[in-house]
């Protein structure tokens, strides 16, 4: 039974920012089984009242959590094999040879290639005499996220049937999706179509079991719902219609950013532009589905490039860089309005992170949603830099650093001697104790959460960032040792939890 009611806690908050991909255990990968059960244990010891994930899809190219097959779909690489062996889908043996991951690294295709097989063996077990009550419960979620499930299935199918071909490579049948093609592909693909069904299934069941745990710990789930979807999507190819394509179901133009504090070349996502026109036509059906089934495993979701519902950085499809774009108009309160009548107020947190307008703070303030403010970077300009504490109010979600910056050590060691100094005169402590600093300035601060990445509470160094935007690969392959999470370490951020007024009531120990 959960004991939260969905939505941001009372009063002041504190939370940790950390992907579960990044937990440890003997699979090479974070999962949603034990592991994540004594994470939120750690939370809620230490007082904190959010854990704040990246998205939870399957991952493609470059292993990107915003970068996913599917805008719904959960990643598979996420399942617990221990908690399918409780579920009889798995037999104890199945595990037992397994060696123990020691490497603080994902091997992300050897994990693929393990959870695969495991998969594919737990599906065939689950058909063949699965209790009956999963049973029906199986049949239930298939019929329920129909809408979503079938094409994700058939797209996920098929992709590994073409060698891994991007869509718009398929042969034209599929391509285009011609009904009397995907039909004998459906009959066909029978077997690999109910692996994928079956997958999500369990992907989901284990999701909710450790959301439902959360909640009784009294921690709340902070999702991320990324604004666009990658072009070799289940999305984009079952309705191109909604994305600027052309006759030849390519992208016209693609996103990204302009040239920021990030990169002197921007970003190039390659990700396809909207076409809100259609969206539009629809009232935006497409986007009320995608958040409501997002807000039906969070309980609060950060807008991933708000900015974007302004207005996107567009970069012609054959440009190698995002210097040469321009901005094309979003929908901005058409769309947040469809969205609050559909499910009141919004629980959103806007990364309103890099060339911000006034009508993106307009936008933003308008539905009273909260900003982001990042401690790495205030200390660049001088007393007005709005994102010193000091310039701040309540209505926004501190950091130390996100996903996308260097771990504080590692920014702290790689900043110049006069920014050094400022830091330090900011803090009124010369040297300071980077990062935890830091960590106090974010929990002092009037911000009504405050979030830490766990590299920061851990003290770890560059080695342990999680993404270098801009980078192709070698990214979000980071991982938690497996005795980091110390009784001191829950101890003192739970004092310092309590001390600022963030903790949920009791006194810390």
């Amino acid at each position: 039974m959960e004991h939260l009611s969905k939505g941001w806690p009372q009063g002041r908050a504190s939370g940790v920012l950390l992907h579960p991909t990044c937990l440890p255990g003997r699979h090479g990968i974070g999962d949603l089984g034990a592991e994540a059960i004594r994470f939120v244990d750690f939370l809620a010891d230490a007082g904190q009242q959010i854990w704040q994930i990246l998205p939870l899809g399957p991952t493609g190219y470059g292993h990107s959590p915003y970068s996913t097959r599917s805008a719904f779909a959960g990643n598979p690489l996420l399942i617990c094999p221990e908690l399918l062996v409780e579920t009889d889908d798995l037999e104890e043996e199945d595990l037992a040879n397994l060696a123990p991951a020691t490497d603080q690294s994902i091997d992300f295709p050897a994990v693929a290639a393990f959870k695969e097989r495991l998969l594919a063996k737990a599906a065939r077990r689950f058909r063949a005499g699965g209790e009956p009550q999963r049973q029906q419960a199986f049949d239930l979620f298939c019929r329920e996220q129909a809408d979503w499930l079938e094409d994700y299935a058939l797209f996920d199918a098929l992709h590994q049937h073409c060698n891994g071909r991007p869509w718009q490579r398929w042969p034209e049948e599929l391509r285009t999706r011609q009904a009397q093609a995907l039909a004998q592909w459906r009959e066909g693909l029978d077997e690999e179509l109910h692996l994928r069904r079956y997958t999500q299934f369990v992907f989901f069941e284990q999701w909710q079991r450790l959301r439902h745990y959360a909640h009784d710990r009294g921690v709340r789930m902070l999702g991320d719902l990324p604004i666009f979807v990658a072009l070799d999507s289940a999305d984009v190819w079952a309705r191109p219609e909604l994305f600027c394509l052309d006759e030849g179901r390519q992208p016209v133009a693609v996103a990204g950013v302009p040239p920021d504090y990030f990169s002197a070349t921007g970003q190039r996502w390659g990700n396809p532009l909207y076409h809100w026109d259609e969206h539009r036509q629809e009232d935006f059906a497409w986007w009320r589905r995608r958040v409501a089934w997002n807000l039906s495993q969070c309980d609060l979701l950060r807008i991933d490039h708000f900015r974007g519902f302004v207005a996107c950085w567009a970069i012609p499809a054959h440009e190698p860089t995002a210097v040469s774009g321009q901005w094309w108009p979003s929908p901005g309160a058409e769309l947040f309005e469809a969205l609050q009548r559909e499910f009141g107020d919004l629980p959103f947190i806007a990364e309103d992170l890099g060339i911000i307008t006034a009508e993106v703070e307009e936008l933003r303030d308008d539905f009273g949603l909260p900003g982001m403010k990042i401690l790495q970077f205030a200390f660049d300009s001088g007393p007005d830099n709005p994102y010193l504490p000091h310039n701040l109010n309540a209505n926004c979600v501190i950091y130390t650093g996100t996903h996308d910056n260097d771990t504080t050590l590692g920014w702290w060691s790689s900043l110049p001697s006069a920014r050094r100094a400022e830091v330090a005169a900011y803090l009124g402590k010369n040297p300071p104790e980077m990062p935890w600093d830091l960590i106090r300035m974010a929990q002092a601060s009037v911000a009504r959460l405050a979030v830490l990445p766990l590299q920061d509470l851990l003290g770890l160094g560059s080695s342990a960032r999680m993404n270098v935007p801009g980078r192709p690969s070698a990214n979000w392959s980071w991982r938690l040792a497996e005795e980091a999470l110390t009784l001191d370490l829950q101890s003192q951020l739970a004092d310092l939890t309590w001390r600022y007024g963030r903790g949920p009531g009791k006194t810390p120990g």
